[in-house]
Formats: C-alpha cells, structure tokens, sequence
C-alpha cells in the first residue's frame, strides 16, 4: 500500500498516463467527454455485476491534503494506486484556486482518463446559503455554484454534491432551501449534472425535512447523498437524529451514499454504525451506484482508516451479495 506521506509528485508523473504531457494539449477548447452524466447516478449493476461500486471521497485525506503531502491532481492516482479504487469524489476546497484555469481542469480530466477514473462528483462547500432568507444572497449562492456545474461537466461527473443551508423555523427553511436547489438544478439540468444534497448539520441532518425538501423541490435532478455519519441536527434542533431512520428517509431520493467511518471493533466493525444494516436499507431502496469512502476517525491513519472501512464494505457486499442477487 502507498503510504500517503511517502506518494510525492515524483511518484504520481510516473505513474500517471498522461502525467506532464497533459499540459501540451491546451487550450481545452470546451471538450465534451464522453463519460458526461446522463441525469442519474449509476445504472443498476447487469447480471453478474457488483450490488455496487465502491468511490473514494477525498475528504478521507484532508489532512495529508491540507499538509501538503499530496495534491489534488496526485489524488485520483494513489487513490487507484494504493487501494485499487478506481473512482474518485472531490471537494472543491482542494481545488478552488487552481480550477479557475481551463488547463488546470484539462490536466486533471486527461490524468483521470488515462488512468480508467471515474470522476463521480465534486462536494461543493463555501459558496454561500442556498436558502439564504434574503433573495439576492440567495440568488448569489445559486450562481456561485455554477461553476462547479461547469467543471463536474467538464470532468465527467454526474453530480455536485451542496447544503441546503438555511434560517428560520422549520417550514420556512424548507421552503427557502427548495427554492435555491430548484434554480440551481435547472442550471445543473443544462449541463446534464444533478444536484444532490447532504445530510450536514442543522435542519438537513433531519431525514424527513430533507425529504420534504426533496419533495418540494419536485425535479428528478435533485437528490440527496445519505452520508451514515452526519445526522447531528445540533442542540437546537434536538441534537442526533435516528441514523437508520434518516438512511431510509433519505435513499429514496438518492443519486449517491457515503459510507462514513470513524473507529473500529478488533473484528474490523464500525464501532458506532452497523454498516449491514446501512447497507440493507441503501439496496432495499433500489441503489446500485457508488458508495463512497468517507474515513473521519481518530484512532488510526487516513491511509488506515480507508484500507478498514474498504474492507468492511466489501465483507459487507460478500455477505449480502446472495440476498439482492
């Protein structure tokens, strides 16, 4: 396994197909990739084919990330390098900068391409409220996300992940988030990108208010991605929400899953989720897209904690492939 410490920038233009050579075929020219989303997640698996397929989140490695020892252009490769995932996840923190230039976008796509990548979305934070209570902040949210519309596009992804931020009692966040997911899911619709909504905090880590959200937004673009680790609602809105109860609110609507982790048991389990029982109700609902890896414990590694929760999804698909066969 490839120790993230040890995978430098020397390691990733070796082994990357396209490393340097990306750079010499700018400008990119507004270039369609084949692989651009057609509206949905992924398509149920055909006979024979995995219950489903296993991503990597990048935020699995925030601190290798944030320290340096790898970046957002090496990550889709040791991803594939170091634990054989062959799809990735971004969060566009990692590159918010650089992605302002079309060849910076360019080179990440060609590196992917080359290497049999899938790109699966980018997980949007920072760009203001979508429910903003005031009009033109909220509108200003909306366009703010547009490019990340663009390079999900340009990138072959199928959705940008966003919040449903808001203020307000419980309705009139409701009303004001649907508003926001519906203006940008009708941009998103014109680049064929779905916008999908997390459970993170407030009212949105409330199964059934997203759901209404869901409901209220009424489009089959918008959905939502069940992340098992993020039902915490906060003091003011009761603190924890049922967990399971919030995965089975939440999957009908689902376009993507994260498998969040944290610790685990000496028999390789996740200490506060039974990942089985996550992972009936994820198929019960008829998902067969990807699961993302999404490691934020605290007692081993980043490297660690992903080769463990890796291990548990695929002791988890063994052991369920017979029933959903």
């Amino acid at each position: 396994m490839i120790d993230p410490k040890r995978f430098n920038r020397r390691d990733f233009m070796k082994t990357s197909a396209v490393g340097a050579a990306g750079l010499s075929l700018f400008p990119m020219a507004c270039a369609q990739p084949d692989s651009v989303a057609d509206g949905s997640a992924a398509p149920a698996p055909a006979a024979g084919a995995p219950l489903f397929e296993i991503s990597l989140a990048q935020w699995s490695l925030h601190k290798a990330l944030y320290a340096g020892e790898m970046s957002n252009l090496e990550f889709p490769v040791m991803t594939k390098q170091a634990w054989g995932i062959t799809a990735v996840e971004y969060v566009n923190s990692f590159m918010r900068d650089e992605s302002r230039d079309p060849r910076y976008v360019e080179e990440l796509r060609l590196t992917t391409e080359g290497e049999g990548i899938t790109n699966v979305l980018i997980m949007c934070d920072g760009e203001g409220h979508l429910g903003d209570p005031d009009e033109a902040a909220r509108i200003q949210a909306v366009e703010n996300h547009y490019r990340w519309v663009e390079i999900a596009r340009e990138l072959g992804c199928h959705s940008i992940r966003v919040n449903a931020q808001s203020s307000g009692d419980r309705d009139t966040q409701r009303d004001l988030a649907a508003d926001g997911l519906r203006r940008l899911t009708e941009f998103g619709e014109q680049a064929n990108i779905n916008v999908i909504v997390e459970n993170h905090g407030g009212l949105s880590s409330n199964g059934a208010w997203l759901a209404e959200v869901m409901r209220a937004v009424d489009h089959p673009m918008c959905g939502t991605l069940p992340d098992f680790g993020n039902f915490n609602m906060g003091e003011e809105w009761g603190g924890w929400y049922d967990i399971y109860q919030g995965t089975e609110e939440l999957m009908p609507f689902a376009k993507a899953v994260s498998a969040k982790s944290h610790n685990f048991d000496e028999e390789g389990n996740e200490r506060e989720k039974d990942y089985m029982r996550l992972m009936r109700i994820v198929l019960d609902a008829g998902y067969r897209g990807y699961v993302g890896i999404e490691y934020e414990g605290t007692e081993m590694g980043e490297s660690e904690g992903i080769s463990a929760t890796l291990d548990l999804l695929n002791r988890c698909h063994d052991e369920l492939a017979s029933e959903y066969s």
